[in-house]
């Protein structure tokens, strides 16, 4: 790829704002969010991730955001640009690639089952099952690999297919019609879940805080890190996902407050969620901290307790792989961007080889739930998913996050606070302020190294 070459751009700022939520929002808010709320107390994990994603996950989008826009280039590229003399940061743009490349490992097979659901909601595959029947169907999904093998196989040719039409015409027209019609039926679901007989409960665990957990060590350093870990996780911080973005757009918005715009969209999805799960959990007799099939368990029990259930399962399970095939997208954007300006091949060439790559390293995660099922790294009921997602969510994010905070803030080792808060405050918008500058550049830094820490060592603690 000549580096001469045009930047390719997006239309419009709604089609940037929801193209950036679009790679946050998906399985990371409909699917991981309740479970991992289910599994570490309900409120109180909520109240501290809505502390973390205001304290840590603004800040570094907004630098996330500035770095893209300033380098016009994919984060395997953008320290290359931004201080062409200091070499040694360029290491972090490789972890990106890396990082996304693993996010996807899981991902993909997450937005099969995803696809597969729809699939068996047509079909009416839950009709006149009871609670026992509807449970055991995830089961008997994950133990048909070679179908899901099938399903992971065609959420990557729809990835890289509309990756392939280009940015403009294919990336952010598509993304705008999918989150505009999972936005509408969230909303639908959500108002049907808050008359169940359950909604009461439900919603008692969602939004009224047990701080109990707190005065447990192990406990407590779960919640904390797992609030952090989603804060990260849902805005794809730490591995360049949204620096991309930032490479597409113009400088007629300060980013800071495009940063807010999406925190606020992608937050209002995950809490969307919540209030759909929960009272149909406690409605059906759903255990809350039932793990990633938590939303596989639940929902079904609701479409077949309401009218035209069927329908509206179906309509459900397919915006859901549109979700979840918004951020593919996003992040196959991404990873095709490194590998084009890394490698210098042309759009349609990185297409056909990230994607045989991206598939063939995706079917890992599908075997750890049969043909591998003994291997567990951290024991229980832990899967390959697991070890993937732990890789990128308890390293590669928080560990991209300081690095990416102390490259802005640190003139004499980085980019630099002054380079850092011109590019982000021009444009109209909310802007950075002088003030901030001890916060981002001492506290931040700090507060993520020893989350970083925490994270790292906490799996491997005794229970």
């Amino acid at each position: 790829m000549n580096d001469k070459s045009p930047r390719e751009r997006l239309g419009s700022r709604l089609g940037f704002i929801l193209l950036s939520a679009g790679c946050a929002i998906g399985v990371g808010n409909v699917w991981k969010f309740p479970t991992v709320a289910g599994q570490n107390g309900g409120a109180l994990f909520v109240l501290i991730y809505l502390v973390f994603l205001a304290i840590m996950g603004i800040p570094v989008l907004t630098m996330e955001f500035s770095m893209g826009r300033a380098a016009q280039k994919s984060p395997v590229k953008m320290y290359h640009a931004l201080t062409p003399k200091k070499k040694g940061w360029r290491i972090h743009g490789y972890l990106c690639l890396a990082g996304n490349v693993i996010l996807m490992m899981f991902y993909t097979c997450a937005s099969a089952w995803m696809l597969r659901y729809f699939v068996y909601m047509v079909s009416g595959k839950f009709s006149g099952l009871d609670k026992a029947g509807v449970e055991s169907v995830f089961g008997e999904m994950l133990s048909e690999p070679w179908i899901m093998i099938l399903f992971v196989a065609i959420v990557v040719i729809i990835g890289f297919g509309v990756c392939a039409i280009g940015v403009q015409k294919g990336l952010e027209r598509v993304s705008k019609i999918l989150m505009l019609a999972l936005l509408g039926i969230m909303v639908i679901l959500a108002v049907n879940s808050l008359t169940l007989s359950g909604a009461g409960e439900g919603l008692s665990f969602y939004l009224r805080p047990d701080f109990t957990p707190l005065s447990n060590v192990k406990s407590a350093s779960n919640v904390v890190v797992a609030a952090m870990n989603q804060a990260f996780f849902t805005l794809s911080l730490g591995i360049g996902s949204m620096a991309i973005f930032g490479s597409f757009i113009g400088k007629d918005r300060a980013l800071m407050g495009e940063a807010i715009n999406v925190t606020v969209l992608d937050t209002s999805v995950a809490f969307i969620s919540g209030l759909i799960i929960f009272p149909a959990c406690f409605t059906y007799g759903v255990d809350v901290a039932a793990g990633p099939a938590l939303i596989f368990q639940t929902l079904p029990h609701v479409f077949n307790n309401m009218w035209g259930g069927r329908v509206w399962g179906s309509l459900f399970f397919i915006f859901m792989s549109f979700a979840a095939l918004s951020t593919v997208l996003a992040v196959f954007q991404n990873i095709l961007s490194c590998t084009e300006e890394l490698f210098g091949w042309s759009k349609k060439k990185a297409c056909l080889i990230d994607g045989i790559a991206m598939f063939l390293l995706s079917i890992p995660c599908i075997l750890g739930y049969n043909v591998w099922s003994a291997f567990k790294p951290f024991g229980g009921n832990t899967a390959v998913l697991d070890l993937e997602d732990y890789i990128v969510s308890n390293i590669l994010l928080p560990l991209g996050a300081l690095i990416i905070v102390v490259f802005c803030t640190w003139s004499k080792h980085g980019w630099g606070w002054n380079s850092f808060t011109t590019e982000a405050n021009t444009g109209k918008g909310v802007k950075l302020r002088r003030w901030m500058r001890v916060y981002m550049k001492f506290v931040l830094p700090i507060i993520i190294g020893v989350i970083l820490v925490i994270g790292i060592i906490t799996p491997f603690l005794p229970k």
